[in-house]
């Protein structure tokens, strides 16, 4: 290390001692000082500078050591830093000017300013000792400070800021008290980010070895409300913690600090109001108490796929203690689906809720839930219960979902569904009576059902479906008769069809089999051909309706492409309607590979009426 006094008329002599302590290079600084009080002119005095080429400590490493004070007040220091966790050197500097008439006992640096690379930060600051007892006041400021690290991690731009801190020297540590006031900047924590300031902290505690004890803080971000806090923190590990945040405005605490945490789950985008009300407590590091309040909470997802509204519930938990949730809302929707107004109470024991039976209307039924138990492990919720849907009438579902209108209604009795690691899973069919005949869904499973990566699994069934009626509701054109089919393994990805083996065909038995000219023209449209074009080419176009044996379409999708076929193969293709006595037609198929996207739009220009026949 070097030590150098300049003055106008000659130079010390410089000695050299290398790897020094911060502790050693602090005591040699306050020695020098005292003897500049003491003994040395200070009229002779210019500067004084030390140099250390290197300088360890347990989070740092530190070369090229450079610290020079200059008469007019200017403290100045150079070095090039490497924290412990780098392997890369970075050159720092630390400016301060100090003031011209500095108060008694206090070490002030009017203007500062610290430099590296990613920091700018101008800031002044003040340390006052009271009247030469352990005991002193710290205050700090930043103004438009800006910093950013090498991977984006963290950043800040014009940043100001005030930090209090008030010590006072006890038997074994240090009684402090402390308040941090976030005036303005803003402020990029990953994954939070914080626009803009009037954020405050205020607290005071006791600091010993590594023992640090909160005795009391409050917390209050702006536009969300406040919460207070105790707790202890020992070799850097929390210990204890006790926090009560009552009234708090739940929009913009989902903004700031809850929504950065959700974006991938089911609760990443969400349209918030109300208030909520937490409490925790931990001890030894373990949580064993903690409540949470909800008061006139309307939640909504911004992609349309759940709600509900004036959501109060109060659901307290506890690790020694069963403890019973309250929970109800005025209404709400799943999928479209309206929901009516519900009360819910359950047990919910350490990590296990039960409850004997809920009833949630839903339309002009109900969804009525037995045997419901969940647990928390492994990080995730498992739980099972049974169902029963009672019945819903289809015109007020298929209205509520934006379909064409259904007659009949729809009902389920589910013996178990089945909840695990994200997987949905439902033993039993579901069934629905429709259109005077019935759809049963079986070997039903999803995969994070309300997530933005939803995934379902399901195999469905169709018995007699009248033709009539499902026709006139998708405005298809006259087709009488009944309908049976199948679709095996359906894969849908976020509500969207990926794959599936569809066959669709007439009923067994006797009935009146008639289809329309219409009819014919949007099957042409869908790919059929020859039909459309037969009919105006002869006399079969002064007939409204045609008599069909049969009539059948199957779609194998697979990679965005639908393999077609119909009730029977020919040497040119295969025939979708065949005709049987007078007046008779047969429409063709002679596309076995459709692209599936091509076919939804076809399908949805024949739905809407505006189709004209598209023969190939």
């Amino acid at each position: 290390m070097q030590i150098a006094i300049e003055t106008h008329e000659m130079e010390q002599g410089r000695q050299g001692v290398r790897h020094a302590r911060f502790a050693f290079a602090a005591v040699l600084l306050s020695v020098v000082a005292c003897l500049l009080a003491w003994g040395v002119p200070a009229y002779a005095i210019t500067s004084i500078s030390i140099e250390a080429d290197s300088v360890e400590a347990d989070t740092a490493k530190l070369r090229k050591v450079r610290a020079e004070w200059k008469l007019d007040g200017v403290v100045q220091v150079q070095a090039d830093i490497r924290p412990a966790e780098s392997a890369d050197w970075q050159a720092v500097s630390l400016a301060c000017m100090q003031p011209a008439r500095p108060l008694p006992d206090a070490w002030q640096c009017a203007e500062g300013k610290l430099t590296m690379p990613g920091v700018n930060m101008p800031f002044s600051a003040q340390v006052v000792q009271a009247s030469g007892k352990p005991q002193y006041q710290v205050n700090v400021r930043l103004q438009q400070a800006s910093f950013s690290s090498p991977a984006g991690t963290q950043a800040a731009e014009k940043l100001d800021a005030r930090l209090s801190l008030d010590l006072q020297r006890q038997a074994a540590g240090w009684q402090w008290q402390a308040m941090l006031d976030w005036t303005g900047g803003e402020l990029y924590w990953q994954p939070w980010y914080f626009a803009k300031g009037g954020h405050q902290v205020s607290a005071r505690g006791y600091y010993a070895g590594d023992v640090l004890r909160v005795e009391n803080a409050e917390l209050k971000l702006a536009g969300v409300g406040n919460a207070r806090l105790q707790g202890s923190w020992q070799a850097g590990k929390l210990q204890d913690l006790d926090v009560d945040a009552q009234e708090l405005e739940l929009a913009p605490l989902y903004a700031l600090l809850l929504q950065p945490m959700l974006t991938d789950g089911a609760l990443g985008k969400l349209e918030l109001g109300g208030k909520v009300g937490v409490k925790l407590v931990l001890q030894h590091g373990e949580p064993v108490s903690a409540t949470l309040m909800l008061k006139d909470v309307d939640l909504e997802d911004k992609n349309g796929r759940f709600a509900l509204y004036k959501l109060n519930s109060r659901i307290p938990w506890s690790y020694n203690e069963a403890q019973v949730v309250q929970l109800a809302y005025a209404g709400g929707h799943v999928l479209k689906i309206p929901l009516g107004e519900a009360s819910i109470l359950a047990d919910l024991n350490r990590y296990s809720l039960t409850a004997s039976q809920l009833y949630l209307p839903v339309l002009d039924g109900a969804l009525s839930l037995t045997d419901i138990s969940a647990t928390r492990a492994g990080g995730d919720w498992h739980w099972h219960l049974r169902a029963n849907l009672i019945p819903i009438s289809m015109p007020a579902l298929s209205h509520a979902l934006g379909w064409p209108r259904m007659e009949g209604k729809v009902a389920a009795a589910v013996p178990m569904m089945t909840y695990s690691g994200g997987q949905l899973t439902v033993d039993g069919d579901l069934l629905f009576q429709m259109f005077n005949g019935s759809v049963a869904v079986s070997n039903l499973s999803m995969q994070t059902p309300l997530g933005a990566t939803s995934s379902l699994r399901a195999d469905l069934e169709v018995q007699r479906l009248d033709l009539g009626d499902l026709t006139r509701t998708f405005s298809f054109g006259a087709i009488e008769g009944k309908l049976d089919g199948s679709v095996k393994n359906l894969l849908l990805s976020n509500w969207q069809p990926v794959s599936f083996d569809a066959d669709f065909h007439n009923s067994p038995g006797r009935y009146r089999k008639k289809i329309s000219q219409r009819a014919v023209e949007n099957i042409s449209a869908l790919g059929g051909a020859g039909a459309a074009a037969a009919i105006q080419r002869s006399v079969l176009r002064f007939f409204n309706e045609f008599n069909y044996s049969k009539i059948g379409w199957r779609c194998q999708l697979s990679n965005d492409v639908c393999k077609m076929s119909g009730v029977e193969y020919t040497s040119q293709g295969y025939v979708i309607v065949k005709g049987s006595g007078i007046p008779a037609i047969t429409v063709m198929g002679y596309n076995h590979n459709v692209g599936w996207s091509d076919f939804l739009s076809r399908l949805k220009r024949v739905t809407e009426g505006n189709a004209s026949p598209v023969i190939e």
